[in-house]
């Protein structure tokens, strides 16, 4: 078992690394930053010290500060990372309907066709098939074995390989998924520093002596509103995209535990 343990791990294609992904995004973000965002044809009289021409999107944002440069990574991090997850757990889904398939692979074990049920996880493939398809095997080596063991003891050999499969596969699923549920709440906390620093640099434009500072007045609170705008949705993307996937593996774990129950219930019900 142990073989057939190390042999599926290595058979696994793994996701794209999140650190990778990370380093990446973060390179994109700082050259956005400083020749999209800070080009001076954003500002008026080419000066990025300026204001930003009115209107002018890329230069507001560009007054949020080194901060944006941490919120633009997450962003980008957390969209391409969705982009990863969506491709990887529709591989998973298999290329047919999922609902169809469990449909029909409980058919064909009701009528005794194990062979028929085999073939239709060969034409779905992705994860729920490959778990089928593993507990369709011990099932037949259950039927054909020789050794002496009870009904239980082979009910229990069919549900534990069906297990053991499972346990391989949904790693897979659920790889990234912990960085974007962190960045959900990084997102906001970093929007929330660079607020904290804009009014910081408010009320130091306010504190001086003689009139305020008019230009470091505004600068400062257009740094700390862009960061709280930006941060906030980058908090959300990350919220709606780690619910949008943990549900459909929610969906798909439920198809496995289905078909699990069906095999170990078929098996119980056709052998005494």
């Amino acid at each position: 078992m142990e073989t057939k343990k190390q042999n599926g791990v290595k058979g696994k294609s793994r996701g794209v690394s999140a650190a990778i992904v990370l380093v990446l995004c973060a390179a994109i973000a700082v050259s956005l930053f400083l020749f999209v965002f800070g080009n001076p044809a954003n500002f008026m009289d080419n000066d990025p010290n300026n204001h930003p021409l009115p209107g002018n999107f890329l230069g507001i944002v560009y007054k949020g500060g080194p901060v944006i440069v941490l919120i633009m990574t997450l962003l980008l991090t957390v969209l391409t990372l969705s982009v990863e997850r969506f491709f990887a757990i529709s591989k998973a889904r298999g290329t047919g309907n999922l609902i169809n398939f469990v449909a029909n692979v409980k058919h064909q074990l009701e009528s005794g066709s194990i062979r028929a049920a085999e073939e239709l996880c060969n034409k779905q493939k992705g994860s729920v098939a490959a778990v089928v398809s593993a507990g369709l095997k011990k099932y037949e080596e259950m039927e054909t074995t020789k050794e002496a063991l009870a009904k239980d003891q082979k009910l229990v050999s069919i549900q534990k390989e069906i297990e053991e499969a499972t346990a391989l596969e949904l790693p897979t699923m659920e790889q990234n998924l912990p960085v974007i549920a962190t960045i959900s709440t990084l997102g906001t906390l970093f929007g929330l520093l660079g607020t904290v620093i804009g009014m910081i640099r408010s009320f130091s434009a306010l504190a001086t002596a003689g009139a305020p500072d008019s230009v470091a007045l505004s600068a400062g609170i257009s740094e700390a509103l862009v960061n709280t705008a930006l941060g906030i949705a980058t908090g959300a993307c990350a919220i709606i995209s780690y619910s949008f996937f943990t549900g459909k593996i929610d969906n798909i774990t439920y198809a496995i535990d289905e078909m699990g129950f069906s095999l170990v219930q078929t098996y119980a019900a056709k052998h005494n």
